[in-house]
């Protein structure tokens, strides 16, 4: 390990050497005091079921990183609303992915008018780092149906991939990157479209103990994955008809 280049003090030029530290020893403790005061937070997993929320996976120029969606469905006239710091690419993403699902809103137990009565505020956390790229319609489809339906999404899966208007799961890059991410963060298993299932073999042996890499062909089959329960298909419910019958004078109730 090796500390960060700091002022100079009294002359004198700050220590920038290596510390080799044990487990047993006391500089894990103080390790802060050797080499400054940590720059970034662990990507940890929520431990908890959540509706409305995703653990997606990004890639970045220094390698995988979480890339949690978070979705609010609110009483309203139809807008979507996409924020923090979303590029074009993953706006398009957000459409088709609000177009799937009205297209499957009956058989998801979805309200088919949704998208004139509701509106969608999709979001990604830290808004001050861009995101973009075609790899993230899988995670936020499963956060709007989580959010329509009120069912809980699994803490522990993460996903990457995009999506078609049709909902096949399309491939994506960076995969081995964006596994060592969900390894990091805690997550045991990991969806990833069907044509990325040759990847795999770029990823550690280690990793690939841990987590559970499951391949998907299209949309569907990731909410059995995904979500704590299955959505209930919407039935049709026939309006009760009332006939009299005027030999015994009672009403019968027809379906």
């Amino acid at each position: 390990m090796q500390k960060s280049n700091g002022q100079h003090q009294n002359g004198i030029a700050p220590y920038s050497g290596k510390v080799a530290v044990s487990e047993n020893s006391k500089a894990v403790e103080n390790i802060e005091e050797y080499l400054g005061k940590k720059k970034f937070s662990d990507d940890l997993v929520s431990k908890e079921d959540q509706v409305g929320t995703v653990n997606g996976l990004a890639w970045t120029s220094v390698g995988g990183t979480m890339l949690p969606i978070e979705v609010s469905v609110l009483d309203g006239t139809g807008k979507i609303e996409l924020t923090g710091n979303l590029g074009d690419v993953m706006k398009e993403s957000a459409k088709t992915a609000v177009s799937y699902i009205r297209s499957k809103a009956s058989e998801y137990g979805i309200d088919e008018d949704f998208y004139k009565n509701k509106d969608i505020h999709i979001h990604a956390p830290e808004a001050a780092v861009p995101k973009d790229g075609p790899s993230a319609g899988l995670a936020i489809t499963t956060a709007i149906v989580s959010e329509l339906t009120g069912i809980a999404i699994k803490s522990n899966v993460a996903m990457t991939g995009e999506i078609s208007l049709k909902g096949k799961a399309l491939a994506i890059g960076g995969l081995k990157e964006k596994s060592m991410a969900a390894y990091k963060a805690g997550c045991d298993t990991v969806i990833i479209p069907q044509d990325n299932k040759k990847d795999l073999d770029e990823i550690s042996d280690e990793v690939k103990q841990v987590i559970d890499f499951i391949s998907v062909k299209n949309f569907d089959e990731v909410l059995p994955i995904a979500l704590v329960s299955r959505p209930i298909k919407k039935k049709e419910v026939k309006e009760n008809i009332i006939v009299t019958d005027k030999t015994s004078k009672t009403n019968v109730v027809t379906q």
